[in-house]
């Protein structure tokens, strides 16, 4: 039993493409690997975890001896966002997959949306964020109309500039259309600056649906601590949490991390690092999403450091968005899965049939449980 899990999420990074990514577009994504061959990995402390022993990645070959449990997973849930990523990593599946808009939201939707927040809307079509605030950012100054679109995955975003729109006030036309509709997130995504230069702020937010009872509601009912740090809060709609910190950038994230590691605390410390999806895999920024895997790998003998005797770390994905593939959306991937502790062995846990083996996992370290299907507590303590 442990005292501790830190469950780290490093946002969309995959290991290679599922059997089912044809359904998806996503046949030949391949996150790390792409990454890895095409700009190089110097990620020694993940590599001596056993990364290169998941699948093959260029300069990161397989070793005889790892300092980690290793293994990768793959999803059962339909879809491959955030949302329904998370939600299969705590053991909640989804056999349908949340609305998407390719084209746009209907206008019914839009007409409702105008009249709940008296403001009107431009926009309303699938595209980047950094993309549309740049074409219509002015427009929506000018005339205080909101921005809406949506991408690939099951989302309403909504675009304003704090300025003419307060941050709070746009939390409140969030809330609105969560209200009224059934996808997977609202996003509020305001931004500054002005004459066509504009850059969105930390001031994100995201309102997701609320999930069924899983690994974080059954943790906080048993009396354990459960901390969300960076949109992990958001993404659960707050249910299972006992605390919580906001973060600004990867940085920010595995400093609050350290933290709470440092603190006298029992039980889940989960943690989304958002930089390499929100920054990088949807931008198609090859060379800086390089650059933070390894600024991450860097950091990680101070998150190990910051470790006690009972602690296990577990470092893993949410689904793909390989900046080298088509388009600008999340890839159909594996998860890579790494798991450190002191006592824990450096063994292979294998090819994992859902996410949800790593909550199955955690629950079973924390709470003392049984084994249960899918479990590989026992095979790495």
């Amino acid at each position: 039993m442990s005292k501790r899990v830190v469950l780290v999420v490093l946002d969309s990074v995959g290991i290679g493409f599922s059997a089912d990514a044809d359904e998806y577009g996503d046949r030949g994504a391949n996150t790390l690997g792409h990454i890895a061959d095409s700009a190089g990995l110097d990620i020694p402390n993940m590599h001596r975890m056993g990364l290169g022993n998941i699948a093959p990645l260029h300069g990161l070959p397989s070793l005889g001896t790892t300092s980690a449990a290793y293994g990768m997973a793959k999803e059962v849930s339909k879809g491959k966002d955030t949302t329904t990523g998370h939600w299969e990593i705590a053991g909640q599946i989804l056999s349908e997959p949340f609305p998407t808009y390719p084209n746009g939201f209907p206008e019914d939707i839009i007409s409702a949306f105008e009249k709940a927040t008296g403001r009107k809307t431009i926009g309303n079509k699938v595209a980047s964020g950094t993309a549309i605030i740049e074409e219509l950012g002015d427009q929506h100054v000018a005339s205080g109309d909101l921005i809406v679109y949506t991408s690939a995955d099951s989302v309403f975003q909504i675009a304003a500039h704090e300025e003419v729109v307060s941050f709070e006030e746009l939390y409140k036309y969030c809330e609105i259309a969560r209200e009224q509709l059934n996808v997977g997130r609202v996003i509020a995504r305001p931004f500054v600056g002005k004459n066509g230069n504009y850059t969105r702020t930390s001031n994100r937010h995201d309102y997701s649906l609320e999930p069924s009872e899983n690994m974080l509601t059954r943790i906080k009912a048993a009396g354990k601590d459960s901390i969300g740090v960076g949109k992990i809060f958001d993404i659960y709609a707050g249910k299972g949490f006992t605390d919580h910190v906001y973060t600004k950038s990867n940085e920010d994230g595995i400093d609050q991390t350290i933290e709470y590691l440092k603190k006298d605390n029992n039980g889940l410390i989960f943690t989304n690092l958002v930089d390499f999806d929100m920054l990088f895999g949807h931008r198609r920024d090859l060379i800086g999403y390089r650059d933070a895997l390894e600024y991450f790998d860097q950091r990680l003998p101070e998150i190990m450091d910051a470790m006690k005797e009972d602690d296990v770390l577990i470092i893993t994905a949410d689904h793909g968005n390989d900046p080298i593939f088509k388009g600008t959306d999340h890839t159909r991937e594996h998860i890579p899965i790494l798991v450190y502790g002191k006592k824990v062995k450096p063994v292979n846990i294998g090819f994992r049939n859902t996410f949800a083996d790593i909550g199955t996992t955690i629950e079973e370290l924390l709470l003392n449980e049984a084994p249960t299907t899918g479990s590989f507590a026992s095979m790495i303590l």
